[in-house]
């Protein structure tokens, strides 16, 4: 348990942040889905549209520091890919 003020108020502010972050990648993951989904179905317009949809959330969960840099490289990167081979 936390004793001093400080550290009381980094626990509040830990929760906070926890749900912030849990919104942001559930965000992030919805967008994905909708990029797999439209491949999967063989839509490359739609694909190709929820890959552009999706390039920006993923960049701003690398500047919010929710994703590793190079995590979203390699998802980003996969993604391009099988939108490209349809």
């Amino acid at each position: 348990m936390a004793n001093t003020p400080q550290a009381k108020k980094r626990i509040r502010r830990n929760e906070r942040r926890a749900e912030i972050n849990h919104s942001r990648i559930s965000r992030i993951r919805s967008f994905i889905k909708k990029v797999e989904s439209a491949c999967e179905a063989g839509d490359k317009e739609a694909a190709a549209a929820a890959l552009k949809a999706a390039q920006p959330e993923m960049a701003r969960g690398v500047a919010r520091g929710v994703l590793h840099k190079n995590t979203v490289a390699r998802k980003l990167s996969r993604l391009t890919r099988r939108v490209a081979t349809l």
